[in-house]
């Protein structure tokens, strides 16, 4: 992996109008927060799956939808909800449910991996999917979810790569709460107790401000130079969440092509440093738009938020012969 040298500065632009979503108290299950959310762009849509919590700290999946990336179409009632013993509440008011989507299509299916959490157990990896035909009807006839992820292991953070890597699935996943892991897979039944494991992908830099914990945005996104892999990371420092980039090989994605020295994006808005949880910026989804990355988070895990930056000015940096830095 080529180190990045500190010669350009490259950093996501905010929308002037962020947040793009807030609470709706006339919803109860989004009265209290719509943050995180996963992104697909399909039939020139943005379709956004964004995390929703209720007063009682009940998460559930909402959808809204968008022409122009900015501008958010939303719906009464929630695409997605806790439906199997691993996801139901099991403290009163404690926070519980379906957490943190990130969608993949492939083919005809659209896979959603989340963080199922009863408030109990250690949260877990789960997996759905729908068909793309339920998809674009909203129809929202989803598969049975099915756990992914180890018991008493704290593993969250989970996508699957948009196509398959020498014939297997390949998924991103963090367990045991520091670092970023891929595994790769035959199917995705996880049948006879086999569960995601794999290799570290990528782990805390102790000269970084990633140097916590770090995890992926949404999945990768397929680019002539790489995968290119949006992802946060907490500081030990500051005690921040920040956005990250980097770029991992076309044909095989655990050699990393490059790595940025300093975020993309930090808490430095007043609606990103003060909320439910104060100082995060929190990604789990992106779509690229013509030659524009548009990424979407979560300020203060309360409002939703979204910054842009051209996708080739990006790349023009994370490529084996690029020197920049971020901040």
């Amino acid at each position: 992996m080529k180190d990045l040298l500190a010669t350009r500065i490259v950093q996501l632009e905010r929308y002037s109008k962020n947040p793009i979503m807030e609470p709706l108290q006339k919803n109860p299950w989004e009265a209290k927060a719509v943050f995180n959310a996963g992104a697909l762009y399909e039939d020139k849509k943005v379709h956004l799956f964004y995390r929703a919590m209720s007063s009682d700290n009940t998460s559930v999946v909402g959808y809204a939808q968008s022409t122009d990336g900015f501008k958010m179409k939303r719906f009464d009632k929630p695409a997605y909800v806790p439906r199997e013993d691993f996801e139901n509440k099991k403290v009163p008011n404690g926070n519980s449910g379906c957490e943190d989507a990130r969608l993949t299509r492939m083919g005809d299916t659209v896979y959603m991996c989340y963080t199922a959490y009863n408030g109990i157990e250690s949260p877990r990896v789960a997996l759905t999917s729908i068909s793309y035909i339920n998809f674009k009807k909203q129809n929202w006839n989803w598969e049975k979810s099915i756990l992914i992820s180890r018991p008493n292991v704290d593993d969250k953070d989970a996508a699957i790569f948009p196509k398959k890597i020498n014939g297997k699935y390949a998924i991103l996943h963090r367990s045991n709460n520091q670092s970023i892991w891929i595994d790769f897979v035959d199917d995705l039944s996880f049948k006879n107790e086999k569960w995601l494991g794999g290799q570290i992908l990528m782990s805390p830099r102790e000269e970084y401000r990633d140097n916590k914990k770090i995890g992926i945005n949404g999945p990768p996104i397929e680019t002539k130079k790489g995968w290119l892999l949006l992802y946060h990371g907490l500081s030990k420092s500051d005690g921040k969440y920040h956005l990250w980039a980097a770029l991992l090989d076309l044909k095989d994605p655990t050699k990393i092509i490059a790595r940025s020295k300093n975020p993309i994006l930090e808490a430095e808005m007043s609606y990103e440093k003060n909320g439910i949880v104060k100082n995060v910026v929190f990604s789990n989804g992106a779509v690229v738009k013509g030659d524009k990355l548009f990424v979407y988070y979560g300020g203060a895990d309360e409002v939703l938020c979204v910054a842009t930056i051209k996708l080739s000015k990006l790349l023009g940096c994370l490529d084996s012969k690029g020197a920049c830095s971020f901040s």
